[in-house]
Order: C-alpha cells, then structure tokens, then sequence
C-alpha cells in the first residue's frame, strides 16, 4: 500500500491557515466555543499516524505554545536551515532538509505507514510533489480576508472524492476528502 500522508488541518471560512503574521487568535477565539472534551477526532487521528512532518514555521508556532502537544510522538521538522532541538525534545523531535519525496523514501524504510503533514508551505510542498493521499478539514466560521492560504497556487488541478462532512453545533463543518490519483 505504500505510505500515506495526511493533512487535518483548521482554516477559515476563506480558506486561510493563519494571518499574515502567523496569529490564530481567530481559531482560539472559536475553540472558546468547543465544548469541554471535544477534539473534533484530532485524538484519533493523532493515533493512526506513524510520524508528524511540519514546517520550521509550524514548529516554532507550537513551541511559542509552552509545553510539547505531541508527546513521544516522532516528528519531523522540514527546514533549509539547521534547527536547534531543545535537550528535552531531541528523543522525538528530528530536522530534515530534504524534498517531501526523499523524506517520505527515508521514513518509509523506517516502517513508517502514515504521516500527518501540517504547516502550509510543507503541505504545499507534498501536493508539488504529489504526496498527499488525504485531507480532514475543520472550517471555522469566520472570514479573515487574508491570511496564510492553506493551498497556495497549484501547478495544476488536484481531484478529490468526498468521503464525509460533520456538522457540529458550535458552526464547525469538518471534511474528509481522498486525493483521486489519475
């Protein structure tokens, strides 16, 4: 089957990961509104991965959070630059410069099954490449007007065949949609 790489992202309505500056005080702002022990699936899906990759930015953006979310889950952080890993992270956390397919090539030797992708250059970076086999994604209720866009611009069409949306009372509409390889 092969390893299969995964987005569960959050964007706005207009389909933007971030403001421009990187801030989520809109999607804190709506998950104020998430009742108490609902994830939206987040835990679940966090259960079926083998290894997260993420962007130097996203990685920074979680560390600004205080304490590590992943826990002893490996993750791979994509950067031209050399990162510095924190002592308390260094078992879990790793860097890699490498293209999406070289590291995806590395991983899979590894026994890796199925990587989240997340951070909007790096997932950008995996449908260049045509390595994206799926997509959840949970869009707020909410118009930024700009922002980090979660696509940027494509070289070309990309398919998808929907599997599923969810409808949650507080205004979150979650998708689920596979990439239709031609």
């Amino acid at each position: 089957m092969g390893l299969i790489s995964s987005v569960f992202i959050a964007t706005s309505l207009d389909g933007f990961i971030a403001r421009t500056d990187g801030s989520l005080d809109w999607l804190d702002k709506a998950n104020a509104n998430v009742p108490a022990g609902e994830d939206c699936g987040y835990h679940v899906f966090m259960e079926s991965i083998d290894v997260l990759v993420m962007g130097r930015n996203t990685y920074e953006k979680v560390r600004s959070f205080g304490g590590w979310p992943y826990g002893s889950k490996p993750v791979v952080v994509l950067s031209s630059n050399t990162i510095k890993i924190p002592e308390d992270l260094s078992q879990t956390v790793s860097c890699s410069s490498e293209s999406p397919k070289a590291l995806c090539e590395c991983l899979t030797q590894e026994g890796a099954k199925r990587l989240y992708v997340d951070g909007g250059i790096t997932i950008q970076r995996f449908l260049a490449e045509n390595l994206i086999n799926d997509f959840t994604i949970t869009v707020i209720p909410v118009i930024l007007g700009n922002g980090i866009s979660l696509f940027g611009k494509l070289e070309a069409d990309i398919s998808l065949r929907h599997i599923t949306t969810k409808a949650y009372d507080w205004g979150f509409v979650q998708s689920t949609y596979e990439v239709v390889r031609t």
